[in-house]
């Protein structure tokens, strides 16, 4: 191979982008938002006018269409790609900060946690952590999940007097799992519009599969408590008379378990019944409709829209909050502004993330990798765990990982003709997102000075812990894709 084609073959272009994120997130320090826009540029730069116009066509786009995309500056190939990407996700991204905020806020997350520890009494507690995180780490992000549970698992130890390692690795691995394999998390979010994957099949999709995936987290958590018990320290930011006191708040002041939910089950159960309806064409358009079935039919699709389902979860929360705050409209905003603060940041990063990826595209690595993999078309599920694990691995963030790898296989899924549906690959990017954390995580920083376990410790149980469970997840999708491909 010649230089030039050196150059421009798309696994060079690919390899050199990479490197350019992960350098410039680990080397340089750079924010993940400015290095994905640097990888973006870097590829885009690298890319030539001939291999994006034959990308295109290769896809699709109409020979005049191509021509325009590959005439067009990368500045505005750049922008273009990060437009799509905010139109996609943006919304979605905010209305899920503010419903985790709001179920904060408001006390109604604490409430799902409550119920859940008396549904299952004191000795299987650490099942209702792990139930509790993954359902709570559905719509609200990683690490608010943990400032929300770490507490009660310290509670819950003062309480029995053991299993404190127990708690902190069931609540890591329900929120962790959730996060890259549930909308409306980000990571999640991106693959359902990048893979085109139909958001109702990404939520059951990665529902089912996360419960095998923390079955599996669960049973090492009880083997690392066994092996290396862990006691409840005091320290400055939680002291232990503080979390006694917390313990003993009423329920009274917490609001009812139903009106807790609602934020959460409202945009779930309006997603799935659109996506039922989608599946069911003869319930969906019946030989003789009536005029009060078609309206029927309308208004589910209406709120059945994930921006429209989502925006109707955040408004519950708003809701929810409002009653049990009895907040001014100006307490309200405050609310919403602190939520939204904390959304920007995630919407920008997977912008830019869509954007490295749109870059990536036009570099003609999907066709690349399906010359490499047409023989077995199988490769491509440990490929994506693969990808994602390198990148997890190097840079330290999940989401990032997850934006990175459907970014590089995003053609494949939806130009392909996998023998499979896209959304085994989804879930196999999830899965090798969870490997392997470490001091470049900033979870792993996270859990280590919230929970008071050493780097040590942490190293020895959240490290392999996580890997279990994305190898658990792994060997499930295999499963999956050769006996039930969906198609």
């Amino acid at each position: 191979m010649s230089l030039s084609s050196l150059v421009t073959d798309p696994l060079f272009i690919m390899a050199i982008g990479i490197i350019v994120v992960v350098g410039g997130i680990i080397g340089l320090k750079l924010h993940p938002f400015l290095a994905l826009l640097l990888g973006a540029l870097v590829v885009a730069i690298m890319t030539p006018a001939a291999v994006i116009e034959r990308d295109a066509l290769a896809k699709g786009a109409t020979a005049a269409a191509a021509r325009q995309l590959a005439g067009r500056s990368i500045g505005e190939r750049i922008a273009h790609e990060f437009g799509n990407t905010c139109g996609k996700l943006g919304i979605l991204i905010a209305m899920a900060a503010i419903i985790g905020k709001c179920m904060l806020e408001s006390g109604a997350a604490e409430k799902i946690v409550r119920s859940l520890l008396k549904l299952t009494g004191i000795d299987k507690a650490p099942i209702a952590f792990l139930a509790g995180s993954f359902f709570i780490g559905i719509p609200v992000f990683f690490d608010t999940v943990l400032f929300l549970m770490i507490p009660l698992a310290k509670a819950m130890t003062m309480r029995i007097g053991k299993n404190y390692l127990l708690f902190v690795l069931a609540i890591m691995a329900g929120a962790s799992m959730a996060n890259s394999l549930v909308p409306p998390a980000p990571g999640p979010l991106f693959l359902v519009s990048e893979m085109h994957i139909p958001i109702g099949m990404m939520m059951v999709g990665g529902f089912l599969l996360g419960l095998v995936t923390i079955s599996a987290g669960y049973l090492f958590a009880r083997y690392a408590n066994r092996k290396m018990p862990i006691p409840l320290r005091d320290s400055l930011d939680a002291r232990l008379e503080d979390i006694k006191s917390a313990s003993l708040k009423e329920d009274t002041q917490l609001p009812p378990l139903w009106l807790s939910l609602l934020p959460v089950v409202l945009p779930l159960v309006f997603i799935c019944t659109k996506t039922a309806l989608t599946s069911f064409p003869s319930f969906h358009a019946p030989d003789n409709p009536s005029f009060l079935h078609g309206q029927l039919i309308q208004l589910l699709e209406f709120f059945g829209d994930k921006y429209i389902a989502l925006a109707a979860g955040g408004l519950a929360a708003l809701l929810l909050l409002a009653r049990q705050k009895k907040t001014s409209k100006e307490g309200m905003t405050a609310f919403v502004q602190t939520a939204l603060m904390s959304g920007g940041a995630i919407i920008l990063i997977t912008a830019a993330g869509g954007t490295f990826g749109g870059m990536l595209q036009q570099s003609g690595i999907s066709t690349r990798i399906a010359d490499l993999t047409k023989h077995y078309q199988m490769a491509l599920i440990p490929l994506a765990f693969l990808i994602a694990t390198v990148v997890r691995t190097a840079q330290g963030s999940a989401t990032v990982a997850v934006i990175t790898s459907a970014g590089i296989l995003s053609g494949m899924a939806t130009h392909g003709h996998l023998a499979y549906h896209p959304l085994y690959l989804g879930l196999a990017i999830g899965c090798g997102s969870k490997l392997v954390p470490w001091m470049n995580d900033a979870g792993f920083w996270l859990v280590c000075k919230l929970s008071n376990l050493t780097e040590r410790e942490a190293l020895k149980t959240i490290a392999p812990m996580q890997t279990v469970m994305g190898i658990a997840g792994l060997i499930t999708i295999l499963i999956a894709a050769r006996l039930l491909p969906l198609l």
